[in-house]
């Protein structure tokens, strides 16, 4: 049986046992994940523990120094292609440590992000990495640091949890003067939500390049987009070429938006660059196989991957240590997009 916090007025499973209208025993069997209980009764049973508050304890002491040997890898979208170089070099590094690893797709769903949390409190997985921004940001909020994970690509430096990633601002600066550089003055920008750090600070990469032009950033030529698919990128390209005055160039903050950014433009009559230039972010394997191939700034992914699995392992071997954060280089790759 899974006990109840000790702490004061924690909530107990009988208390969740009795909100649900279940035994105990079948609280016990959700919440240790065991297979054998009906998909309704483990909705009633979530939200019961939802709803009270719910946290069980470590199991029992010889299981709380146990090693599961699995590291969890959290993306929230296992479609989108950036994250597969990432997760390959994540597995490499784990397997010649003799580690699993389980990708876990979050969808963005907070319910599922507690639930693979929850496997790192009760030592049924060792470690996880974190690629998915809002995944990230929740766990800083709840100062998970008692938890050992590591941030991929969104993080926060100012927080004690070891991450890497890239130099976003500087990079996104240097998209942004490649596209001054062949004399565009009216550039677009494609952003993804403020709250995620790296949507600000690749912002903040382009509007460093446009000042030191002596160029702005009109409200009309910036677009915010919920997510980071083709489609998205597509509608926000329509949106921008319907304005009174169209940009010349996109920069997009991920290769996905902008090649559909691609897609929209040709959709609506206009030709990539010689109407339009566009720039993307993170060069996946696609990117170099549309027409026009696209202009985009390479992220190290696979090296991304190895270097989390590393900080992980680091943390795991010395729970007590610093573990610095990383930042890799990235390279900027010129086709014929821009």
């Amino acid at each position: 049986m899974v006990e109840s916090s000790a702490s004061s007025g924690a909530v107990s499973i009988t208390a969740v046992a009795e909100y649900a209208g279940v035994s105990v025993a079948t609280v016990s069997r959700v919440m240790n994940g065991q297979g054998t209980v009906k998909p309704a009764t483990r909705d009633k049973v979530l939200a019961a523990v939802d709803v009270l508050g719910y946290r069980m304890n470590h199991l029992a002491r010889n299981l709380r120094t146990a090693e599961s040997r699995m590291l969890l890898t959290m993306v929230p979208d296992v479609g989108n292609p950036f994250y597969a170089e990432i997760v390959r070099g994540i597995d490499s590094v784990a397997r010649q440590q003799g580690y699993y690893v389980l990708l876990c797709d979050t969808g963005a769903d907070p319910g599922r992000e507690r639930s693979y949390f929850d496997l790192l409190r009760t030592r049924r997985a060792d470690g996880a990495i974190c690629l998915d921004p809002d995944t990230v940001q929740h766990a800083l909020a709840e100062e998970m640091g008692d938890v050992p994970w590591v941030a991929c690509c969104e993080f926060d430096p100012d927080v004690a949890v070891p991450y890497v990633g890239i130099d976003n601002r500087a990079a996104a600066a240097e998209a942004v003067r490649h596209l001054i550089a062949r004399g565009h003055t009216r550039i677009a920008l494609i952003n993804s939500d403020a709250r995620y750090l790296y949507a600000r600070q690749r912002e903040a990469g382009l509007r460093d390049a446009l000042a030191e032009a002596g160029l702005a950033l009109p409200p009309a030529w910036h677009v915010t987009v919920d997510g980071l698919d083709f489609a998205a990128g597509a509608e926000a390209a329509r949106q921008l070429m319907s304005r009174d005055e169209a940009p010349t160039a996109i920069f997009a903050v991920s290769d996905t938006l902008a090649i559909g950014v691609i897609r929209g433009l040709r959709d609506a009559g206009f030709a990539v660059p010689r109407d339009v230039a566009v720039v993307g972010f993170d060069d996946i394997a696609m990117a170099a196989q549309i027409d026009p191939p696209l202009t985009t700034i390479a992220q190290p992914m696979r090296e991304l991957g190895e270097t989390a699995a590393r900080l992980l392992l680091q943390r795991l071997a010395q729970p007590k240590a610093a573990v610095p954060g990383v930042l890799l280089p990235h390279r900027l790759i010129e086709r014929g997009s821009a």
